[in-house]
């Protein structure tokens, strides 16, 4: 309609200039003109009629003649024109797997749209009308750009989009020649890795103007997607995992699909989830076992719903090591008791746990279990660091807080907080606030609050019913059977416990998985809790006789050793090693720099900065490499080397640091390197990304039906060798149009008036 009305599109005004193309003597003219037009203004004056009448039809008259002044003038709008066949202009094409989607309408796939638009025939005219003004370069693009001789050599296969990169790349390609602009024809995703705000600052000081082409959907009609599978890297063998994956939807609001989790091609786990309203995602967590040792290959993946429209995108892989370790427990109890015995029998059982227990017979005299040597816990509970650092969990029984000594306190606060190792407390007599821990330094990193306890305060005690909470059901540290439903069944069966804490109120952050009940309470006690704390997790649990379980229910039940042992691998479950080794990515793409960072701590847990560490990656075929790693001046401890996969498959990377001869510690990990699909997941069209690379280089986005517009706006653009050309303006229908609605106006006001 702009267009219409005033020629040109408004993109041309907004690239040119207006003037006027009449000569001295017209100009003089319509000058004289202007000044006879104030006797005109006297004269209706005397017109019969009201004030506002003839001021009304003065304006009117004055602006007719305004327009015919203005049009003897001769406006015109100059553009600056590109001389034909003197500058380039670059196409750069996504060569990725994202341009197989299927939502370009009618097309099929953004790749179908995009051979359709440069193909022979009508849809090839775009390309056509470019070749008549300009010298056209082709280039697609996925990691790196490359030159096209036409667009027939595209593959859509690349695993990585890098729209920064390769317009960088295209830009020093070019360089040397006039350049009007380089048309993106892309839907806007890129890779993380890739360095666009550095192109466009680059490419703005160049003064190349980027014209993007949205290709693709904002928004899928109907598709689900794994977006995020948040699962630890290694865990120790035989444990229970507990993953959250998250599922983004369009088009399933209200329905139910099934998760599942294979191990190896496997099946491990299978689940129910329903999808929120449309558009909101959705977490599920998966419990499932890693049974066997070594890296495994988790895939978490939901079946292809009809009418979905991306099928990749329903599944993603994850690594994660299963170490066959023993993992060692503290277990300090300050009275012998039953559950003591109970306890070490549960988890005597398990080969990856070795609990050993330090238990205070007497004032000065305590008895050592299962310790692996005569000096182990000789004086007693730790009063050094790196003698209680050694042990990945602590459990400490009913043993009043004044046992220890300040020292000591902040030293198991520290063992979680700067260890990161896990700590338990369990009721009883002389536990929680009724031990005196209420104004310790250990207060902090409990997940209960505690209300210091008084010695007028009379003695409590409660029989309770232990139940899972909402969030405990689902949680593997709690589950007692194969599934919650069978798990539920047993806790409901379970004699009652008693406690002698008090304790109802959880900390801000902490979570709560086993609750109980009981006609003595106001309101629910809290049994089982835990939080983050620093580096590591702490857990309390209120209740002191779990040994009950087993004597009071039949001897096939198991519920107190389940309990004990998946409680105790949790406990210690994602601790930290003295020496750890991480890459930036579990799964790498072949040809892509992976970076290492080795984390290095002493017997302290304190960083060292002088270790000598050396990475040793075997690759697939079995051939070698050594790397030195280097330390990391802004971060105590780290040190950081970079290699890149060539082959396909598993990689082995072990680091081992020392320092001034002393071994410090190995740490081991695995990662794939493959052809990732990346691509296809958030393939949806970036309309802000575009928006961002026109507005930050001078250009514009264009919808792939405006391409014949587009080559009108290059030549105008003002870029690359060009020439001054005017456009005349005063012969716009608007002007025509305006000049009709005047004097319109002014007869029907004359007519009404009675002035005609």
């Amino acid at each position: 309609m702009f267009e219409l009305l005033f020629k040109y599109r408004p993109a041309l005004f907004g690239q040119g200039e207006l003037g006027l193309a009449a000569s001295p003597v017209v100009v003089a003219v319509v000058v004289a003109g202007a000044l006879l037009a104030v006797p005109v203004l006297l004269r209706y004056r005397r017109v019969r009629g009201s004030r506002l009448d003839r001021w009304s039809l003065a304006g009117i008259r004055l602006a007719v003649l305004a327009i015919v002044a203005g049009c003897l003038l001769q406006p015109v709008l100059v553009l600056s024109s590109v001389v034909p066949h003197e500058s380039v202009v670059g196409l750069v094409f996504d060569n990725s797997l994202s341009m197989r989607v299927q939502d370009a309408g009618a097309a099929g796939t953004r790749a179908a749209l995009l051979q359709a638009l440069f193909a022979e025939g009508e849809g090839g005219g775009a390309l056509r009308g470019l070749e008549q003004r300009f010298k056209v370069r082709s280039f697609g693009f996925d990691r790196d750009a490359r030159r096209l001789s036409s667009v027939g050599e595209l593959t859509f296969d690349g695993s990585q989009s890098r729209p920064g990169r390769a317009l960088t790349e295209v830009a020093d390609e070019l360089a040397g020649v006039p350049i009007s602009g380089l048309l993106l024809f892309t839907d806007g995703a890129a890779s993380t890795s890739d360095p666009l705000t550095d192109a466009l600052l680059d490419l703005g000081a160049r003064g190349i103007p980027v014209y993007p082409v949205a290709l693709g959907r904002e928004r899928f009609e109907r598709d689900i997607e794994i977006s995020r599978v948040d699962a630890p890297r290694t865990v120790l063998l035989g444990s229970t995992l507990q993953v959250d994956v998250t599922l983004s939807q369009t088009g399933f609001s209200g329905q139910t699909v099934a998760l599942e989790v294979e191990d190896d091609g496997r099946l491990v786990a299978r689940q129910e989830v329903r999808f929120p309203a449309d558009g909101e995602a959705v977490v599920a967590t998966a419990s499932f076992a890693a049974s066997a040792a070594g890296p495994r290959r988790f895939r978490f993946q939901v079946a292809l719903q009809a009418g979905e429209m991306v099928a990749e995108n329903n599944r993603r892989e994850t690594l994660i090591e299963a170490v066959d370790r023993r993992d060692k427990i503290l277990y300090f109890e300050g009275e012998p008791r039953h559950e003591v015995g109970f306890l070490r029998r549960a988890v005597g059982q398990d080969s990856g746990l070795q609990v050993v227990s330090l238990i205070r017979l007497a004032e000065n005299h305590t008895y050592r279990l299962e310790v692996d040597g005569e000096e182990e816990l000789i004086d007693g509970f730790p009063k050094r660091r790196e003698e209680l650092f050694k042990y990945r969990g602590l459990v400490l029984g009913s043993i009043e807080a004044s046992y220890f000594s300040y020292d000591q306190l902040r030293m198991i606060s520290d063992f979680v907080s700067e260890r990161g190792g896990g700590l338990l407390l369990l009721g009883g007599r002389s536990a929680f606030a009724e031990g005196g821990y209420a104004e310790t330094p250990l207060a902090d990193a409990l997940p209960v609050v505690l209300t210091p306890h008084r010695s007028d305060d009379p003695p409590f005690f409660a029989e309770i019913a232990v139940q899972p909470t909402a969030y405990g059901r689902h949680h593997p540290a709690v589950q007692l059977a194969g599934d919650p439903e069978g798990s539920a069944a047993l806790w409901a069966e379970l004699p009652r416990l008693s406690t002698f804490n008090r304790l109802t109120q959880l900390k801000p952050g902490a979570v709560a998985l086993l609750e109980g009940h009981g006609e003595e309470l106001g309101e629910n006690q809290v049994v089982l809790a835990h939080q983050r704390f620093g580096r590591g997790r702490t857990l309390a649990l209120t209740v002191h006789d779990t040994w009950k379980w087993q004597m009071q229910m039949p001897l096939e039940d198991q519920s107190q050793e389940t309990l004990w042992r998946q409680l105790m691998r949790w406990l210690v479950s994602y601790v930290p090693d003295p020496v750890e080794l991480a890459a930036d990515a579990e799964r790498a793409q072949i040809g892509e720099p992976v970076t290492l960072t080795a984390t290095v701590r002493d017997d302290s847990f304190l960083g060292v900065n002088n270790a000598r560490v050396l990475a040793r990656v075997t690759a697939p075929s079995g051939s070698v490499e050594e790397l030195a790693m280097e330390w990391a001046v802004a971060e105590d401890g780290a040190f950081r080397a970079a290699f890149t996969p060539l082959e396909r498959g598993l990689y082995e990377v072990v680091a081992n640091a020392s320092s001034q001869g002393v071994e410090l510690g190995t740490s081991q990990i695995h990662l794939e390197a493959t052809d990732l699909e990346d691509e296809l997941f958030g393939a949806q069209l970036r309309p802000s990304v575009l928006e961002r690379i026109a507005s930050e280089t001078g250009g514009r986005v264009y919808q792939p039906d405006e391409l014949n517009n587009l080559v009108e706006d290059l030549t105008y653009s003002g870029e690359g060798s060009t020439v001054k050309e005017a456009r005349e303006l005063w012969d716009m229908p608007a002007v025509f149009l305006l000049l009709l609605g005047l004097l319109a106006t002014e007869w029907g006001l004359r007519r009404r008036r009675g002035l005609a």
